[in-house]
C-alpha cells in the first residue's frame, strides 16, 4: 500500500529507510507478532458488534493465524514503503479483496493500535524482568541464611566501620530490591486499560466494544480518554525508571564484589567460570563480567533520559516523538537491565566468602570501637566524652602499631577498665561474632534472621501476585483462542442463523 487517497506518492527509499528501517525476518515476526494478536481480538469483536460479516471474519482470522503459523515469511520480500503494518494490510486486501483485507481497519487507528501492542510488549518485558529479579531474590537471600555468621567490616567512606555479617550484608541488597520489586509490580498494573478503541485521538462514532477486546487481550478495562490513550507512554517511562534502579541497586553490588575480591581485600572469590584471564599478563584472574553489571545501568539510566527527552515539551496528543522515538529507547535498556540480573544471579549465588580475611580486617579495622563507647554509655559515660576515649585509645594503638584496642583508662581513675562491669568486675569485650549478634535493634546485624524471614514471606507474596497475573494472561489468550477457533470453525450454513 503506496497511496493513501490523499497522498498519491510516498517516501523516497533512503528517507523510507531512515525513517522505517530496512526490517528483516526477525524484526517482522516481533512487531507483527503483537499487532497480529490485536488484529485476532479486533476482528472478533467487530464481528460480535456486526460490523464485520461473519464470513469476511473467517477469512481474515485464516489467513492471519496462518501468517503467524509460518513467521510471516510470506512478507519477507515486500515492500514497505509506508512501514510493516501497511505492508501486512496490503497483502491482505491483495490476497482476500478489498471488501474483506479493506475491512480490518474499521474502527481504530495505527495511533490506538500502535499504544496497544507497546503495552502488550510492555507488559511481557515487565513480567520476564520482575521474574528473573525474584529468582535472584531467592539466591540472595539463600545465600545470606548461609552466611549469616561470616563476620566482616562494613565500611563507610571506605573505611573499616562496624562489624557485620556477609549474610547481612547480602539480605540488605535483597531489601532494595524488594522496593524495586514493589515498583515494578506497580508499574504492571497500571497496564490495566486497553488503547484499542481510542481510535485516531478521540474514540469512534462506530458501534465498536473496546471491553471487548481488552477482555481478549488481557486487560481489564478499555480506554477511559481515547486522547491519553495515544498520547501518553508515561507507563512506559515509569517501567524504565523502576528498571533502572533495580539495575542501580546491582551496580552497588558489583562494585562492592570486585573491589572485595581484588588481592588487596581477598574477602570474596569467585569460581573460574565466572573469571577471565587476560590476553597478555598469565597472573591475571579477572571478575569482568561484574563491570557488565556496573556498565548496563548506565544504559537504563541514558534510556530514561533520552526517553523523557523525547516526550517533553511535545504536544499533548499523538505524536511521533513520544509513540516512536521515546518508546525505541526503552526496549534495550529493559533487555539490559534483564541481562544485568541475570549475570548478578550468577556472580551472587558463586561468590565465595574467605571468612578468615574477613574476620582478620574485621579485627584489625578497629570495628569494635563503637561498641566500646556504647559500653561506656552504659556506665553512665556521656556518648561525646565516651567517642572521645576510644578515638584517643585508637589513636595511641595505631601509633603504636597495635591492631587491636588494649584496655582503656577512664578520665581521673587511672585503675579503671572502661570494659569492666562496676557490678560483676571486670569483663572482657566479646567476640566479634557476639558483637554482631548483640546488634539486635533498628535493623542491625543481629536482626538478619528476622529480616530474611520477612523478606522470604514478601518473596512468596510477590511470587504468588506474578503467577496471579501470568494466569490471567494466559486465560485471556485462552479466551481469544476459543473465540477465533469459533468463528473460523463456523461454516456458512450455520452462521446464518447464528446471533
Amino acid at each position: 500500500m503506496t497511496a493513501t487517497g490523499r497522498l498519491t506518492q510516498t517516501l523516497g527509499p533512503r528517507t523510507r529507510r531512515l525513517v522505517y528501517g530496512e526490517s528483516g525476518p526477525e524484526d517482522i515476526r516481533q512487531e507483527l507478532g503483537a499487532t497480529t494478536t490485536v488484529d485476532l481480538a479486533h476482528v472478533v469483536m467487530l464481528t460480535e458488534r456486526g460490523l464485520l460479516p461473519r464470513e469476511a471474519a473467517a477469512a481474515l482470522l485464516r489467513r492471519i493465524t496462518a501468517l503467524r503459523a509460518d513467521g510471516f515469511r510470506a512478507l519477507y520480500d515486500l515492500p514497505a514503503p509506508r512501514g510493516l503494518y501497511l505492508m501486512y494490510e496490503g497483502h491482505l486486501v491483495a490476497e482476500l479483496g478489498a471488501d474483506v483485507g479493506g475491512k480490518l481497519h474499521t474502527g481504530r487507528s495505527r495511533n490506538d493500535l500502535k499504544a496497544t501492542v507497546t503495552a502488550l510488549r510492555l507488559r511481557a518485558e515487565l513480567a520476564e524482568l520482575l521474574g528473573e529479579v525474584l529468582r535472584l531474590q531467592g539466591v540472595l537471600l539463600a545465600r545470606a541464611r548461609a552466611h549469616r555468621a561470616v563476620v566482616m567490616p562494613v565500611y563507610t567512606h571506605f573505611q573499616p566501620a562496624m562489624p557485620v555479617g556477609y549474610g547481612y550484608y547480602l539480605a540488605g541488597i535483597a531489601t532494595a530490591l524488594d522496593r524495586d520489586v514493589d515498583t515494578l509490580h506497580h508499574v504492571l498494573t497500571q497496564l490495566d486499560r486497553c488503547p484499542l478503541g481510542a481510535g485516531a485521538v478521540a474514540g469512534t462514532d462506530l458501534p465498536i466494544d473496546p471491553a471487548r477486546t481488552a477482555d481478549l487481550l488481557g486487560f481489564r478495562d478499555g480506554p477511559l480518554h481515547a486522547t491519553d490513550a495515544v498520547a501518553a507512554r508515561d507507563i512506559l517511562l515509569r517501567a524504565v525508571a523502576a528498571a533502572a534502579s533495580v539495575a542501580l541497586t546491582l551496580s552497588r553490588l558489583a562494585t562492592d564484589l570486585q573491589l572485595w575480591s581484588t588481592q588487596e581485600f581477598g574477602f570474596v572469590d569467585f569460581p573460574e567460570r565466572l573469571v577471565g584471564g587476560s590476553s597478555a599478563m598469565p597472573q591475571k584472574r579477572n571478575a569482568f563480567l561484574l563491570e557488565h553489571v556496573k556498565a548496563k545501568a548506565a544504559l537504563a539510566v541514558g534510556a530514561w533520559t533520552a526517553s523523557a527527552g523525547a516526550m517533553k515539551s511535545t504536544p499533548f496528543t499523538n505524536s511521533i516523538e513520544v509513540g516512536t522515538e521515546a518508546v525505541s529507547a526503552a526496549w534495550p535498556a529493559l533487555a539490559a537491565v534483564r541481562d544485568s540480573v541475570l549475570l548478578s544471579q550468577s556472580l551472587a549465588g558463586g561468590a565465595r566468602p574467605v571468612p578468615h580475611r574477613m574476620e582478620q580486617r574485621a579485627r584489625e579495622g578497629f570495628v569494635t570501637a563503637t561498641v566500646i563507647a556504647n559500653r561506656l554509655v552504659a556506665r553512665g559515660v556521656p556518648f561525646r566524652t565516651a567517642h572521645h576515649i576510644v578515638g584517643d585509645a585508637v589513636r595511641e594503638a595505631v601509633e603504636s602499631g597495635a591492631t587491636e584496642l588494649g584496655p582503656i583508662t577512664l578520665p581521673g581513675d587511672p585503675g579503671a577498665d572502661a570494659s569492666a562491669d562496676p557490678g560483676t568486675g571486670p569483663l572482657e569485650l566479646p567476640g566479634l561474632l557476639e558483637v554482631v549478634a548483640e546488634h539486635d535493634r533498628g535493623g542491625g546485624p543481629g536482626e538478619c534472621d528476622r529480616t530474611v524471614r520477612v523478606l522470604r514471606e514478601r518473596l512468596a507474596g510477590h511470587c504468588d501476585r506474578l503467577a496471579g497475573h501470568r494466569a490471567e494472561t494466559d486465560r485471556a489468550r485462552r479466551r481469544l483462542d476459543e473465540a477465533v477457533r469459533d468463528l473460523v470453525a463456523r461454516t456458512p450454513e450455520e452462521t446464518e442463523g447464528a446471533p
